[in-house]
C-alpha cells in the first residue's frame, strides 16, 4: 500500500523523502506521540500546550505569511503524508488545505475523518455576511475565520483541539483534556489577573468579555465600596488606555480582538476583504481618517507596509506592524508573548500619536 502510494505522486522531493525515511512521525511502541500538523505556528502552539510530551507538532504556514494564500508544496505533502492528526479552524480560511491533504494521499485527514481537528466549533462567529456575492471582495461565508485574536477564543480552540486529539489517541485523553484545562486557567489569570478571577470564575468573565461589556460592567460596579476596576489585573489592565479608541485596520482580521479589548474599527484599508488598495480608496480613506482624527493603523507583517507608512504620512498617524501569528518575528514563541506584543504595540502607537499618555 505504501509503495502504490509513492507511486501515485509525482513529486521527486517527495519519493526522495519516501527513500530516505523522513516521512515523519511514526507512533512505535517505545514512543507513543501523535504527530500532528497545524495550518499556522498559532495552532501548533496551542496544540503543543494541550498535549505535551504527548505529542509532536509542526506547521505548514509561516508565521509572518499571510494565511489565505499558501501555495501548496511537495514538502507540505510529506509532511502530511504521515500526520496523525491535521489542526485547522474548519471555516473557509485554509481553502488551500483540502487539496494539500488530497496530495499527501492521507485519507484520515480529509474533513470529516477523525484525523481532521476543527477549532471554530462553539465560538461565536462575527460579522457573518448577509451578501454571500463575490463581488464583494474575499467574504468569509460562514463568518469570520480570524478567531485566535481574542484569547477567549483561543480557550475554546484548546477544548475543541484536545476533543479532536481523544477521538485520534483515546488513550491520552485524560493527558489532553488536562492540558486543555492548564492552559485555560493560564490565559484566564493572563487575561483577567487572579484577584477578579477568584471573585467572579472564568465562566462569568469569558461571557462578559466576549460580549465586549467586561470593561463597561467592571467600571460600574463595586466591591466592598471599590470599584471592580480596580481589581483588575493582566491583559484587561494593561489595555485599558485603549478601550474606546478608534483605528484602521488593514483586513478584516481584528475583530475578536478589538471586541475583546474595547477598539473601534472605522474603516480597513483594503476596500473590501482581499482586494488591494486602489488610489482612490486610498484618497477616500485619508479623507475619513482626517476628518474623524483617527491616529493608529494596525496591520499584520505580510501586508504592504509602505502603502500602511505612506497613508500615515499623510494623516499624520502612526503604524502599528505586528507579527500576527507566533514565529511571525522573532522572539514571539508562544501565544502569550503574541498577544502581549499586539497590546504593546499598540500602546506604543497610541503613545507616539498623542493619543494617550
Amino acid at each position: 500500500m505504501r509503495h502504490y502510494k509513492t507511486m501515485k505522486l509525482t513529486s521527486i522531493a517527495f519519493m526522495a523523502a519516501l527513500a530516505a525515511g523522513t516521512m515523519g512521525w511514526s507512533r512505535g511502541a517505545q514512543a507513543r506521540h501523535l504527530y500532528v500538523i497545524a495550518s499556522n505556528p498559532t495552532y501548533a502552539n496551542i496544540v503543543k500546550y494541550v498535549g505535551g510530551s504527548l505529542v509532536k507538532v509542526d506547521y505548514v504556514t509561516k508565521g509572518d505569511e499571510d494565511p489565505h494564500f499558501v501555495r501548496p508544496k511537495p514538502s507540505f505533502a510529506v509532511k502530511l503524508s504521515k500526520a496523525d492528526a491535521f489542526v485547522g479552524t474548519g471555516l473557509d480560511l485554509e481553502l488551500w488545505a483540502p487539496s494539500l491533504i488530497d496530495r499527501s494521499m492521507n485519507s484520515k485527514l480529509r474533513q470529516g475523518q477523525v484525523g481532521y481537528i476543527a477549532v471554530y466549533d462553539g465560538i461565536h462567529l462575527l460579522e457573518i455576511p448577509t451578501s454571500k456575492s463575490r463581488a464583494q471582495g474575499g467574504v468569509h461565508l460562514f463568518g469570520n475565520p480570524h478567531i485566535y485574536t481574542s484569547p477567549m477564543n483561543t480557550k475554546m480552540i484548546a477544548r475543541n483541539i484536545a476533543i479532536g486529539l481523544c477521538k485520534v489517541d483515546p488513550d491520552d485523553c485524560s493527558g489532553f483534556k488536562q492540558g486543555a484545562r492548564r492552559l485555560n486557567h493560564r490565559i484566564d489569570v493572563a487575561m483577567f489577573g487572579p484577584k477578579l478571577l477568584k471573585l467572579f470564575g472564568s465562566g462569568t468573565l469569558t461571557r462578559l468579555t466576549v460580549k465586549g461589556r467586561l470593561i463597561p460592567f467592571l467600571r460600574s460596579h463595586k466591591y466592598r465600596g471599590q470599584s471592580l476596576i480596580a481589581l483588575l489585573g493582566g491583559w484587561g489592565k494593561k489595555a485599558l488606555p485603549l478601550w474606546g479608541q478608534e483605528l484602521v485596520t488593514y483586513h478584516k482580521n481584528w475583530i475578536y480582538f478589538t471586541t475583546t479589548f474595547g477598539l473601534k474599527v472605522i474603516r480597513e484599508v483594503e476596500p473590501k476583504p482581499a482586494i488591494p488598495p486602489s488610489p482612490q480608496s486610498i484618497r477616500s480613506l485619508i479623507n475619513t481618517m482626517g476628518k474623524d482624527r483617527v491616529k493608529v493603523i494596525l496591520a499584520a507583517n505580510f501586508y504592504d507596509e509602505s502603502k500602511v507608512r505612506m497613508i500615515c504620512r499623510r494623516v499624520g498617524a502612526v503604524q502599528a506592524i505586528v507579527s500576527y501569528s507566533v514565529r511571525g518575528k522573532p522572539g514571539i514563541t508562544n501565544y502569550f508573548k503574541l498577544v502581549d506584543h499586539w497590546i504593546k504595540t499598540l500602546l506604543r502607537a497610541y503613545k507616539r500619536a498623542g493619543v494617550i499618555q
